[in-house]
């Protein structure tokens, strides 16, 4: 009897542990997601002669939030983690990596909106939040 409450109580850790949810960083349908949003919105703050596409921009962050709850994460966790300052720098990061290796001098205007058009041209997932006026 012993042996058998050591078996299930060893498959219920090792169940436990296999069902551990990565964090949600690690969730590239979410983190890339979201990348791509915060990037659209700094092109369009810093170019004038490009907007955003707010509807498509809100869906959007209502999907990534679907992705998360879909993989397990609750509302207290997504919020956890799209508040984090931790998460704002190294979003901000990637964002700026990403910027810089497209083109973008950043505070240049003009290389955002050269960067946007490039985007929007492309029917990108960043392009696709963005219109040019």
């Amino acid at each position: 009897m012993r042996m058998t409450l050591s078996l299930i109580l060893a498959a219920t850790l090792a169940a436990g542990a296999v069902a551990a949810k990565p964090a949600l960083r690690d969730v590239a349908a979410v983190d890339d997601g979201l990348l791509a949003v915060g990037i659209a919105d700094e092109i369009r703050n810093k170019c004038d002669k490009i907007e955003a596409r707010m509807i498509t921009a809100l869906l959007r962050l209502n999907e990534l939030k679907a992705t998360a709850r879909s993989q397990g994460y609750s509302d207290d966790e997504i919020e956890d983690y799209v508040t984090s300052k931790a998460e704002k720098a190294r979003m901000r990061q990637r964002g700026e990596a990403y910027l810089l290796a497209n083109g973008v001098t950043l505070g240049d205007k003009s290389s955002y909106c050269k960067l946007g058009k490039q985007e929007i041209a492309k029917g990108s997932a960043i392009g696709s939040l963005l219109k040019a006026r």
